[in-house]
């Protein structure tokens, strides 16, 4: 099950139960972008021809099941998405509609991902100029949608995303390696549907919000480089078959560019971002008489010490009352990393956050933090985030834990799971990435 939206009446006191209030915040900022609640003001006219839908991501299942109830029941809609394993609404699991919605591997591509972008390249051939293709893309597509470029096999395209996935490389610097790699990545699917128009349904789990980064643009052009590709391979040191090498460095792999006609008359839209989430949340966190303050929907860097910033910005307001005057809640969002540098540890980039935050912390009285991933799923474990309080070290100590032996196996999920600690919502069927939230009083 998903997170249960609390109205602002019903939001617990931050004094009495900051672990309730931090919650009830997270479950608004997943709230604001779900698909149901945000599609319908996007959505086209039918065309005087068909309408195919397609699409890729955590959100897949749940913007088909929204498109699919808002289009016309006398106007034509076909199509089919791709979403992660168990991330199908089960209202539209229970009984499908007009939208095909299949499951496959996220973040690691699987063969049932490969089979899935066959069959939407299958689909979107042969249209006409009075066709339209609603492509309905959110995070987790670059993984979902795999069909790799020629002379690229599924087990290289495997091996390449595990590598960027345990390097420590931005999001942008995945999704431009995976889109030269890809035949229906890159703007790529867009030039498969030409003539037909094709519109464009985004929600964004990238910072920056930009349309070409998002699951790898599969719909819009591409301003990167096989050049790009190339330096981000020999920047993380990851080696790759030599058929990919030099397909990059003969640019037998670019992706259809700015200016180019197949793309003309398209429409992209985006419907739900990380921006907006933070905002709902601190309008719920203002609406219990705390003040908040949003520091971006943007921020990057390695997950640990993007926690260590955030503890060092907390004990200043805890004891000095700068730069924020308690009692306050100070938000942010954006995409982290997780550099692996030893194997076994569980956890992903929300709990590696808050093990680091909770070190830096020594205990500070009056913080509390949670951040989680938006979609429900930390990394690849059945959480979505963790919980930090003043007294995380000293239930700690009291249990043999060792904070920082754990931060250094990477294994923040058996960590928090120990204290009791996870924050465990299932899929949401969205994804706008990270959130975090410091609550000090």
């Amino acid at each position: 099950m998903g997170p249960h939206p609390m109205s602002h009446a019903a939001v617990p006191s931050p004094q009495t139960d900051p672990r309730g209030f931090l919650r009830a915040l997270f479950d608004a900022a997943v709230a604001r972008a779900l698909p149901s609640s945000v599609i319908g003001p996007f959505l086209p006219a039918p065309p005087a021809g068909r309408t195919v839908v397609v699409g890729a991501g955590k959100a897949g299942g749940a913007m088909a099941a929204a498109v699919d109830a808002l289009w016309p029941r006398e106007a034509p809609l076909s199509g089919l998405v791709v979403t992660r394993y168990d991330h199908v609404p089960l209202a539209y699991r229970s009984m499908p509609g007009r939208i095909e919605v299949v499951e496959a591997a996220h973040p690691v591509p699987d063969a049932a991902g490969l089979q899935a972008a066959q069959r939407i390249a299958t689909l979107v051939q042969g249209l006409s100029i009075d066709d339209l293709v609603l492509c309905l893309i959110s995070g987790g597509g670059s993984a979902l949608l795999t069909l790799p470029a020629d002379g690229v096999s599924l087990d290289d395209k495997r091996a390449i995303n595990r590598a960027l996935l345990h390097s420590g490389a931005a999001i942008d610097e995945m999704n431009c390696v995976r889109k030269h790699l890809s035949s229906i990545k890159g703007g790529r699917l867009a030039a498969m549907c030409h003539p037909a128009r094709v519109v464009t349904l985004l929600i964004s789990d990238v910072p920056g919000d930009a349309p070409e980064v998002i699951a790898s643009g599969p719909t819009v052009a591409d301003t990167s480089t096989c050049a790009d590709a190339m330096a981000i391979l020999r920047r993380y040191a990851i080696e790759v078959p030599d058929v990919v090498r030099q397909g990059l460095e003969r640019g037998v792999y670019e992706t259809p560019k700015p200016g180019d006609p197949r793309f003309n008359g398209h429409a992209v839209h985006l419907i739900a971002t990380p921006q907006q989430s933070l905002e709902a949340a601190a309008a719920m966190a203002r609406s219990a008489g705390i003040e908040a303050h949003i520091l971006s929907d943007e921020i990057e860097g390695e997950s640990r010490e993007v926690g260590r910033v955030h503890a060092a910005l907390a004990r200043a307001v805890a004891r000095r009352g700068s730069p924020f005057a308690r009692p306050c809640v100070i938000l942010s969002g954006g995409e982290t990393t997780v550099t692996v540098t030893s194997k076994g540890g569980r956890g992903g980039r929300a709990t590696e956050f808050l093990l680091g935050c909770a070190i830096a912390l020594q205990g500070q009285p009056g913080v509390h933090v949670l951040a989680a991933d938006t979609d429900g799923i930390d990394g690849v474990e059945d959480n979505a985030g963790a919980i930090v309080t003043p007294d995380t070290l000293a239930r700690a100590e009291a249990l043999g834990l060792a904070p920082q032996d754990s931060l250094d196996r990477h294994d923040a999920y058996s960590f928090f799971a120990a204290l009791g600690d996870l924050v465990t919502t299932g899929p949401t069927y969205t994804n706008v990435n990270d959130f975090r939230a410091l609550l000090i009083l």
